[in-house]
């Protein structure tokens, strides 16, 4: 059972956000919500066989798949289009599964630009990590990239889905963040255990809770295709059923779309850094509307 304490809605919906589909909309302090970036991964060696045949998932020759050729050109396209629409300035963080498909993906849309050896600055991705063929990439005029276990694909029984040593991620990715991993190899995934649905929609469930810790406002998630549909479906119960639909639906590889996150229920605990309390300086001021209720 997946406790819902969280309502996600598409961007472009943001201003008709109601509990009730019968009603009007509905109003919400901004503290209380986030904007959030979800992308999945570009195409991985595994998206490929395993397009034609499902068990080509099963192949111990796809662990921790990388991005292919034209993986690579769907970063290259998604990272052209974050900076025309202007949310590359906009993003606080970026948030990233620690498999090596999705960090790539990640530094290849939201990291700097080429790499210059500087003794001061490290780089987001080395050259030809995960046999990319990829110059390094830059760490500078980028936001922070960090790697969150919670966020991972649908675990277990699929080697693709299975990741590295976080120490071997730490020499190709170098400025990427992956102090919020506790264990150095992969405990959570197992090979003859595969996660139930319900697993996945609660894991996401509890990825969003924790991002209310979070103090950045503006949020780029990339992650995977099992990951996001089993965790959206899980929401938009209180939405328009369009509105549910346009949330739920399976993600292309390389694929954005923007939601706002609302807190019902109080789970975030930033105060609003635009509200103002005014009566500064103090005096006399009575509303009209108090003043009718009293002579009523």
């Amino acid at each position: 059972m997946v406790s819902v304490v969280a309502m996600l809605v598409p961007v472009s919906m943001v201003h008709y956000i109601d509990m009730d589909t019968s009603a009007g909309p509905s109003l919400f302090p901004l503290h209380r919500c986030k904007t959030l970036h979800l992308v999945r991964h570009a195409q991985g060696i595994h998206n490929v066989d395993g397009d034609k045949n499902y068990k080509a998932y099963m192949s111990p020759e796809y662990f921790d798949a990388h991005i292919t050729a034209l993986g690579w050109q769907q970063v290259d396209n998604l990272r052209k289009h974050v900076h025309e629409c202007g949310l590359a300035k906009r993003i606080d963080l970026v948030i990233t599964s620690p498999l090596l498909r999705t960090l790539q993906t990640a530094v290849g849309v939201f990291g700097g630009d080429g790499y210059t050896d500087r003794m001061d600055v490290v780089p987001l991705m080395v050259a030809n990590a995960g046999n990319s063929g990829r110059a390094a990439i830059s760490s500078l005029n980028c936001p922070p990239i960090i790697a969150v276990e919670l966020c991972r694909e649908h675990l277990g029984v699929h080697p693709c889905d299975k990741r590295r040593n976080i120490s071997d991620y730490q020499f190709l990715f170098p400025a990427v963040d992956f102090s919020l991993i506790e264990s150095d190899e992969d405990t959570w995934w197992k090979a003859d255990v595969r996660e139930t649905t319900e697993e996945v929609a609660a894991r996401g469930q509890k990825f969003l809770n924790w991002l209310w810790t979070r103090k950045e406002k503006e949020i780029a998630i990339v992650t995977h295709s099992g990951f996001l549909f089993h965790t959206l479906s899980a929401l938009g119960n209180d939405c328009h059923p369009l509105v549910k639909k346009e949330i739920c639906k399976h993600f292309a590889n390389c694929e954005l779309r923007s939601m706002v996150i609302v807190d019902r229920s109080m789970i975030g605990f930033d105060p609003s850094t635009t509200n103002y309390p005014g009566k500064i300086p103090s005096g006399l001021d009575l509303p009209s509307d108090v003043v009718d209720e009293k002579a009523d």
